[in-house]
């Protein structure tokens, strides 16, 4: 085989490679809407997420409503790190996020022990709202 042929084929062959690998990422990556995911929290099957985009070193205080001038809950409860499991209650709006000031959906959250609270919808894996609002209730 010559050279130019073989380096033809060895071209084609780490393209496919590539590609195959491509491919099998994007086919096991999980869609928007499965951001969030049902889990058990306090002995019933509610919508769970993880918490994401928190900074190193920083916490999410998860707060008595939805906005920053609500205290936290109770301390052994009130802090979130990234990757954290939370159920979801219901959303609702208040105070916009502290790195996205537009974004003001708060959800209503249990971390735990029956304690729930209010964290800004920023800083959870959600997903697309358009997503979410179809499988979480409004707040009352």
């Amino acid at each position: 085989m010559n050279t130019a042929r073989r380096k033809i084929l060895g071209a084609a062959t780490a393209l496919a490679t590539a590609l195959l690998t491509a491919g099998t990422l994007l086919s096991t990556a999980t869609p928007a809407s499965a951001d969030v995911y049902p889990c058990r929290m306090s002995d019933s099957t509610i919508p769970c997420t993880t918490v994401t985009g928190i900074d190193p070193g920083s916490w999410l205080q998860v707060r008595t409503g939805p906005g920053y001038g609500y205290g936290p809950i109770a301390e052994a409860y009130s802090r979130l790190y990234n990757g954290n499991q939370v159920g979801i209650t219901c959303w609702t709006t208040g105070d916009g996020a502290v790195d996205n000031p537009n974004y003001r959906y708060w959800m209503r959250v249990e971390v735990g022990n029956s304690y729930s609270g209010y964290v800004n919808d920023w800083y959870l894996n959600t997903g697309n709202s358009a997503v979410w609002k179809q499988q979480i209730r409004q707040c009352p």
